[in-house]
């Protein structure tokens, strides 16, 4: 059964995620672009970016951050995330529209040998979507966590899904997302996930069956 599956030609929709076989793509989450955010509030999308990269990191996903032209027209990341950010990950100023299009970005995703690409990134018709297309046509498989994204419309966000889905590109939100990562929550990481994820219960629970020898 499971050979067949594999064969088939919509085997990624069926095959698990995995923190072995992902790598983050985080695009353009600058302070300039979130100003024109409407689709979701800021507040919680600076939130979701944040918390999944650090549930990444907790993972030891790797993770890539570009920006476009961060020192003119679009500003710095966001302090949020840039403060779950390493000191020395480096951030790729960029100034393709799609950042698939950055032999930079399509060369650090090469290096880490991982197939499977979660993306996020501000606008989500153009930031995320853009190099999630561009990635599947390549032959990786794509997945857009929406609400780790925004957009500047109503419209925007109904099209770009669209779009994602005609594509063959995989939508989800950023937490689920993460715990299919972290697949076991019998995982030494499962706190630190659901602490990113701002899941306090979920480490409560964990803690209290361990008291109880459950």
């Amino acid at each position: 059964m499971q050979n067949r599956l594999e064969n088939r030609p919509d085997s990624r929709f069926h095959s698990p995620l995995t923190a072995d076989n992902a790598v983050l793509l985080l695009v353009d989450h600058q302070i300039g672009l979130f100003t024109g955010v409407r689709d979701i509030s800021v507040g919680e999308l600076k939130h979701n970016v944040a918390a999944l990269a650090e549930a990444a990191f907790a993972l030891d996903v790797p993770v890539i951050v570009t920006t476009t032209a961060a020192d003119s027209m679009w500003g710095p990341l966001i302090p949020e995330l840039q403060a779950v950010l390493p000191d020395k990950l480096e951030v790729i100023d960029r100034s393709t529209v799609n950042a698939w299009h950055d032999d930079r970005v399509r060369t650090a995703i090469g290096e880490t040998g991982r197939d499977r690409i979660l993306i996020a990134g501000v606008s989500l018709e153009v930031c995320a979507a853009f190099p999630a297309i561009a990635s599947t046509a390549a032959g990786h498989t794509a997945y857009v966590a929406v609400d780790a994204s925004g957009t500047f419309s109503a419209t925007k966000r109904e099209t770009g899904l669209l779009r994602l889905q005609q594509a063959g590109v995989i939508v989800s939100d950023y937490a689920t997302l993460a715990v299919e990562m972290l697949a076991d929550n019998a995982h030494p990481q499962a706190p630190a996930v659901y602490g990113a994820l701002d899941m306090p219960f979920a480490t409560l629970v964990g803690q209290l069956s361990a008291a109880y020898g459950r």
